[in-house]
């Protein structure tokens, strides 16, 4: 799947392919799944700095932008921080507002189902469909575990059946290869077969990962990665 980062000349059409791939994902739901879909997109039509990746704007501020009270704004962005869409760069204090970003990859996978409703010149230009192999290099795949069999049930089965369906290829070649080593108050410990998949992991798909532990229990928030 391509990466979308909305800057340089190109800047302008990749905001609308994030717009257009939020529009078709609150489309294709319900009546409470659009409405948390389009108060996102009014707050980054109208607030969001592309650019910098910044969201700064006040509770009492969104309230009025969205027509409702400070109680529905303050539960649908805890909605939006528990899909991974937003997250907290900096955490408001004396008197400052918390400065947010949106999770543009965590984003764009969410919405991938429904990018077909768009049509496939959209699904083809995000990169959502298999190409036929041009010629060229050959490209090496890179090696990895034997992955550990994952039981059908629990909290990280749960969180691979997640992380498959979203890609498979990445869940083949990075998470397939962890292991479960428990779960301690809110953390779950995963055992990774070398130093350097750890590493990987934890420097480049640790975000992912966490939400899909979140969305498989609300109760464990946090994933530690170690070496077996």
């Amino acid at each position: 799947m391509q990466v979308i980062r909305p800057v340089g000349r190109e800047a302008a059409s990749k905001k609308y392919d994030v717009l257009s791939a939020m529009m078709a994902h609150a489309l294709a739901g319900d009546q409470n799944r659009q409405r948390l879909v389009l108060r996102l997109m009014a707050l980054v039509t109208s607030r969001y700095n592309w650019q910098r990746d910044e969201l700064a704007v006040g509770q009492r501020e969104i309230a009025r932008l969205w027509c409702v009270d400070e109680r529905t704004v303050k539960r649908d962005m805890a909605r939006l921080r528990g899909l991974g869409w937003i997250v907290v760069k900096r955490q408001g204090a004396r008197g400052r507002v918390s400065v947010l970003g949106l999770d543009l990859d965590r984003l764009m996978i969410d919405t991938k189902p429904e990018w077909q409703n768009i049509g496939p010149d959209f699904v083809a230009r995000m990169g959502g469909e298999a190409r036929a192999p041009e010629a060229g290099p050959q490209v090496i795949p890179f090696p990895r575990a034997t992955p550990v069999p994952v039981p059908a049930d629990g909290l990280w089965g749960r969180a691979c059946a997640l992380l498959e369906a979203e890609d498979r290829l990445s869940y083949e070649a990075w998470f397939a290869g962890l292991r479960e080593g428990g779960v301690e108050g809110d953390c779950l410990l995963l055992i990774a077969p070398s130093r350097f998949h750890a590493a990987y992991v934890q420097s480049h798909l640790l975000a992912r990962l966490r939400i899909a532990v979140l969305r498989s229990d609300g109760r464990v928030g946090r994933v530690r990665i170690e070496t077996g």
